[in-house]
């Protein structure tokens, strides 16, 4: 399994995709390493979340963390369910249950805050990567039906029902790890092509 991006790795990624010159020092605190920005004009920022919605007000690049009180809010969500449930999550299940969630959520959705791509995106995805990484996906195209894409996460002690319930992570994993500047040095989690074929003639 890869190695999960946490603390300063993470910033420094996204410190890169937002075109900021870097050189900001990072810590960590505590049992649970939280991030720790350090500063020598005042003091230090604490919390993946802090540091990363700073950041990106430092670019001025606002519309990452939503446009309207509804997509901001959306946004924030995410970035709380990230910080509390995927980087507490430890167990098969608890990556069972943040996959479901993610999959249920991202059902009729192109990205986390609906339409528009955000720092949840960008978050969730480095959360996520260590997942994704150990999971082989496997793409089945019916042929002869145009845009009929099925992504099926495959990770060896998932069942066949199970597989097919992360169709929308998969999709959205996929999308966002080709999103320019996102994955960087990050492994590409490749997704596999097969034909479904039918017994119809």
């Amino acid at each position: 399994m890869a190695a999960a991006v946490r603390g300063a790795e993470e910033l420094e990624l996204l410190e890169r995709l937002l075109g900021l010159p870097g050189g900001n020092k990072y810590g960590v605190q505590g049992e649970r390493k939280v991030p720790v920005l350090q500063s020598n004009s005042g003091p230090g920022l604490t919390g993946l979340m802090t540091i990363a919605a700073h950041l990106v007000r430092q670019a001025r690049k606002d519309q990452l963390l939503g446009s309207t009180a509804e997509e901001k809010a959306v946004v924030q969500q995410w970035l709380e369910y990230r910080v509390t449930r995927v980087n507490g999550g430890s167990s098969k299940e608890d990556t069972r249950t943040i996959l479901k969630d993610l999959n249920m959520h991202l059902e009729d959705k192109v990205y986390l805050a609906g339409n528009i791509f955000t720092l949840a995106d960008i978050l969730m995805y480095y959360g996520l990567h260590h997942i994704m990484v150990s999971i082989t996906c496997i793409i089945f195209v019916l042929p002869g039906v145009t845009g009929a894409l099925y992504l099926f996460p495959m990770q060896v002690d998932l069942t066949v029902q199970e597989k097919e319930k992360y169709l929308n992570v998969s999709r959205w994993f996929n999308h966002i790890q080709h999103y320019p500047g996102v994955r960087q040095h990050l492994s590409d989690v490749v997704f596999i092509k097969n034909r479904l074929y039918t017994n119809a003639h």
